[in-house]
């Protein structure tokens, strides 16, 4: 079931790290994906025991490597072929962040008046 040879992003796609395998590529082109502190190419082989930071949209990763992948699972699955190791000080910056992040709801008093807020201040100034 595990090849022996494995390429970095199939790899990163197949943890689901990325949606697709052109995204990882892409993310190694443009040194997104490092090993030791040197950008990793998309062409590297992945062994058991190696570390990765990956820069995602979201988040800032460190993986090591626990067993080898080679097709897409799902994400339970995924979870059992990679140990993050990110550091806490990321994790706090990540938990902050979507504290703060729009939660979908209207701030009060912000934004576009409503209905009511309309007719309550045309009756505040008498403007019938």
């Amino acid at each position: 079931m595990e090849k022996e040879k494995l390429r970095l992003d199939k790899y990163l796609w197949a943890i689901r790290l990325f949606k697709t395998r052109s995204q990882a590529a892409i993310a190694c082109d443009k040194g997104k994906v490092k090993q030791g502190g040197d950008n990793a190419k998309a062409a590297k082989t992945v062994n058991v025991g190696d570390e990765y930071e990956v820069k995602t949209e979201i988040k800032r990763w460190v993986i090591k490597v626990t067993a080898l992948l080679n097709h897409r699972v799902q994400y339970s699955e995924a979870l059992h072929h990679y140990i993050d190791i990110t550091p806490v000080a990321e994790l706090d910056r990540i938990q902050f962040q979507a504290a703060t992040f729009h939660t979908g709801k209207r701030m009060s008093k912000q934004g576009r008046p409503t209905k009511k807020d309309k007719r309550d201040i045309d009756g505040f100034t008498g403007d019938l």
